[in-house]
């Protein structure tokens, strides 16, 4: 092996041979470079591909993951390293988790994250147990992160190359997964891994990235929603803070928390007359009422977050309530956003987030992601933002779904598609 991987070293007892290691192949470079290094290694392979939508119509698609194309190359990536390859239909589960749910979400102003659910249901819940039935001791993914084991067990931190870490969508992974899980690319940089595929012969060596939301390849995400759930395009009207309609939008699924362009409105004009050249923001969306809320940026600023369905992997819980010492976090509220610090208080299920300095553009639907503020790599934790608010709880700027409750968290929207 070269030194980027002087010994691929799974942790599992016994004689490698003896250790049956079921690989997720996308048909991408990641998943196709983890399964040839394993073989490598010496451990039993076994690749799987989902077929996670129509493959009819999926065929010949670029950028399109578990589908057409990709499931052709997988296939040619473990008969070149000589591992038994299967393909499973995971349509009917995809569709029921990530995209019905994909397409509720929107209807409910929320903006989501489907990467996150897929990785939560499909992957890490079904193909986990289907790898247990197939006497796996490991499932192996080409995901990005790395899993450290420390004196409580193993630990998820962010991987070493910031640019391709996927920690953020994985933070629902639980406890007992991360025990069952491995991520042999996570100490590695992207360039790293296409040099393995290189040097391996894979023909999937310089296969681009995938770019868009997998079952939206060409990025049109909101006509999907609105054939899916035609209430998406009803009109409404586009209203300031201030009560004054600025104008009418054709669905709210073409907005979200924070947007600035493309919102269909003219300027305003202020108390003198004079134009008001301050730039508008969407602040809220009221889907009950269909209404797009906008206003000035300053109106985006939140120091509370709300988070529901919690998934805690830290050593210390987060004390209970606003009376505890609560717990010192970095925390991430957009995919692409840098770690913002604060304190973080745990109620149940639920937590709440107080920011040390504001956040913009907090939308409920999007993840929160919590990281150690210290040694910054490891995961804490994260859920689902529910809703955010000021230091006194204002109600004003609560961005809250009507239907959210810590309990049903919202169905989350990759900047960056993890595969």
């Amino acid at each position: 092996m070269s030194d980027a991987f002087p010994d691929l070293d799974l942790g599992l007892p016994g004689p490698r041979s003896a250790r049956r290691v079921v690989v997720a192949m996308s048909g991408g470079v990641d998943s196709s470079v983890t399964a040839a290094l394993l073989k490598e290694a010496g451990y039993d392979v076994v690749g799987i591909t989902l077929q996670l939508y129509d493959h009819g119509s999926a065929v010949g698609r670029k950028g399109a993951c578990c589908a057409g194309q990709d499931i052709y190359d997988a296939s040619v990536v473990a008969e070149r390293a000589g591992i038994p390859h299967y393909v499973l239909d995971y349509e009917s589960r995809f569709r029921e988790s990530v995209i019905d749910d994909f397409a509720d979400s929107y209807l409910r102003g929320e903006t989501p994250i489907p990467c996150v659910r897929c990785n939560q249901t499909v992957k890490f819940r079904d193909l986990l147990a289907t790898a247990r039935d197939l006497g796996a001791d490991a499932l192996a993914t080409g995901h990005y992160v790395r899993r450290v084991v420390g004196e409580a067990g193993p630990e998820l931190h962010r991987a070493v190359d910031p640019g391709k870490d996927q920690s953020y969508f994985l933070f629902a992974t639980t406890a007992e997964q991360l025990d069952f899980l491995r991520f042999p690319l996570g100490g590695l940089t992207k360039e790293q891994t296409r040099d393995q595929a290189r040097r391996l012969g894979l023909e999937v060596q310089d296969k681009p990235d995938s770019q868009d939301i997998c079952f939206v390849p060409n990025g049109n995400y909101a006509e999907i929603v609105k054939k899916l759930r035609p209430g998406a395009a009803d009109p409404g009207e586009i209203v300031h803070m201030d009560g004054t309609v600025m104008g009418r939008h054709d669905g709210i699924v073409h907005y979200t928390i924070g947007q600035r362009r493309g919102l269909g409105i003219g300027g305003r004009k202020g108390e003198d007359g004079a134009p008001d050249t301050d730039p508008l923001y969407v602040i809220r969306l009221e889907p009950e009422t269909r209404r797009v809320v906008v206003g000035p940026r300053e109106a985006l600023g939140a120091y509370e977050v709300r988070v529901g369905r919690l998934n805690w992997l830290g050593d210390a819980t987060p004390a209970g309530g606003s009376g505890g010492d609560g717990i010192r976090v970095a925390a991430k509220l957009r995919s692409a956003q840098a770690p913002a610090t604060g304190t973080l208080y745990r109620d149940g299920a639920a937590a709440r987030l107080v920011l040390d300095d504001p956040q913009f553009g907090i939308s409920a639907g999007q993840a929160a992601v919590f990281y150690d503020p210290e040694a910054g790599t490891r995961v804490l934790g994260g859920g689902w933002i529910l809703g955010t608010g000021d230091r006194t709880g204002d109600a004003g700027k609560n961005t809250t779904s009507p239907r959210l409750t810590p309990a049903m968290p919202p169905r989350i929207s990759p900047v960056s598609v993890a595969e």
